[in-house]
């Protein structure tokens, strides 16, 4: 998978990967993951799918509906390449926490309801609920950020609810901030989730 790997400044903080929205490519981030922790290790990946021209992490069907054969095959291939880049680049594989914006945060949140252990914990915005019917694996020591639009268009309040309330059952530590906003990526949830970035992954 096109990626871009930095080496941050303190080994001993979560490597960030990094997944982008639906157009978006493995440059789209990087000004974001620097807002969260300038000092963290990245590794920023851009999705194999394209969606006419435009890069996605998995297929859909039409908005809001997910190819789930090609989300389970893109999660799985997803996954396979975190192992490979640890291998590669020698961060700790079980030291991963994802940031992802829409799209990127539907795959992140695929990969903790598909593979165990995948990763440490996820800064998710503007997600959704990325499958029905399945049974999550034991979340107990991930956490997980969610920030999103009370005025989504393209995400209801209660498909976001839904998904934390599923994340909460696979018992991970769930911390939600609610914007005034729609679908854009706004100061104030970048900022909430710095501070909840800090607060569990920074020993001071």
């Amino acid at each position: 998978m096109k990626h871009i790997f930095k080496q941050g400044r303190n080994r001993e903080l979560p490597t960030l990967l990094l997944l982008h929205g639906t157009g978006g490519d493995e440059l789209d981030l990087l000004p974001l993951a620097e807002m969260i922790s300038a000092d963290a290790s990245v590794l920023s990946v851009k999705g194999n799918v394209d969606e006419n021209g435009m890069a996605r992490f998995f297929a859909r069907l039409r908005e809001g509906v997910f190819d789930e054969e090609d989300l389970v095959f893109r999660t799985k291939e997803l996954n396979d390449f975190i192992d490979e880049s640890a291998r590669k680049h020698g961060f700790d594989r079980d030291n991963v926490v994802a940031v992802g914006y829409s799209n990127g945060a539907n795959i992140a949140g695929s990969l903790m309801y598909h593979h165990e252990n995948a990763l440490k914990g996820s800064i998710l915005f503007h997600a959704m609920v990325p499958r029905r019917g399945v049974d999550i694996p034991d979340l107990s020591n991930v956490g997980v950020y969610i920030g999103a639009g009370k005025k989504d268009s393209l995400i209801p309040m209660d498909e976001t609810q839904e998904l934390i309330k599923n994340l909460k059952g696979a018992n991970a530590s769930v911390s939600e901030f609610w914007t005034e906003g729609g679908h854009e990526l706004r100061k104030e949830e970048v900022d909430a989730a710095k501070e909840w970035f800090e607060k569990n992954y920074i020993l001071l």
